[in-house]
Order: C-alpha cells, then structure tokens, then sequence
C-alpha cells in the first residue's frame, strides 16, 4: 500500500551520493516495492515517491537546491505550494529532469505516480476545501485508482 507521513522534524540518513533530504512537510511512499523504506529506528531510507513543501520564507532554498536534490534522488513528484506568491507547482521526474504538471480544463493536476490523486489547484489555493476533497474523492473513485490500489495490494 502507499503510506503518507507529515513530520515536520522527521528526517532522511544522507543518501548514497551524500545528499541530506530534510526538512520537507509532507511525502507519501509506496509501503512495499516502492524507493524507500521505514528503518527500525523510524527513519526514512531512500527517496520517497511523492514529496511535498509549502513554501513562505524558503521558497527560492524549496525550488532550487532542495529540488536539485530530489532530482539526483529520484524523487518521482514534488510538490511546492508557493504560499506568499499564491501559486502551486507539482513537478514529475521524467528522463532525469523535472517538468511542470499543468492542470487539466477544470483545473485538476492529476497525479502520474498514484492513479486517483487528484487536486483542484483554485479550490486550494482560495481556501475552498470542500471542493479539493471533493474532487479528490472523484479521483479515488476513478476504475484507474482501484487497479492502483489492487497492483499495491499484490505486491
């Protein structure tokens, strides 16, 4: 299955290539077959799937060095909601370069990694959160996230 943590001071042991993945809000990770996993000591080792950073103050630390490193480690997608610019970036890792997710005709950004992840950018960005779970619950009901969710579920 997928597992999601939001640990403000929950860090990543430097990587291979030395790079220190820290201090990011949120990721989500495939549990079983996915790039990392959870030590004994609740540590996460490897790149998650999906990383996640709100960013006010450290924006230009959020989409340079922290991206350049996600990158190197393989972090398929990266989220930044730039907070003070009042804009979201959701990146995905293709042929070794990050590019710009575009949201669809209604404004949904469609996840390419977790089949059903889906996010209304205006909902979130004007605090209309009943139609980001909305639109969100569209997603997981999609027949696309079932066979997701049955592919984790055998592996």
């Amino acid at each position: 299955m997928t597992q999601s943590i939001i640990k403000p001071n929950l860090t990543i042991p430097p990587l291979e290539n030395g790079d220190k993945l820290t201090r990011f809000d949120a990721l989500l990770r495939i549990e079983k077959g996915g790039q990392s996993i959870i030590s004994e000591d609740d540590y996460v080792e490897g790149a998650p799937e999906l990383i996640v950073e709100i960013a006010a103050s450290k924006v230009s630390i959020d989409l340079n060095d922290k991206m350049k490193a996600y990158r190197r480690n393989q972090v398929q997608e990266y989220l930044v909601w730039r907070v003070y610019d009042n804009e979201f970036d959701w990146f995905r890792l293709r042929e070794g370069k990050y590019i710009k997710l575009e949201p669809d005709e209604n404004g949904v950004i469609k996840s390419e990694i977790y089949s059903g992840l889906w996010l209304d950018i205006n909902a979130l960005l004007i605090g209309n959160l009943a139609r980001v779970l909305e639109v969100l619950q569209q997603g997981l009901a999609t027949k696309e996230h079932q066979e997701f969710v049955n592919l984790l579920s055998n592996s």
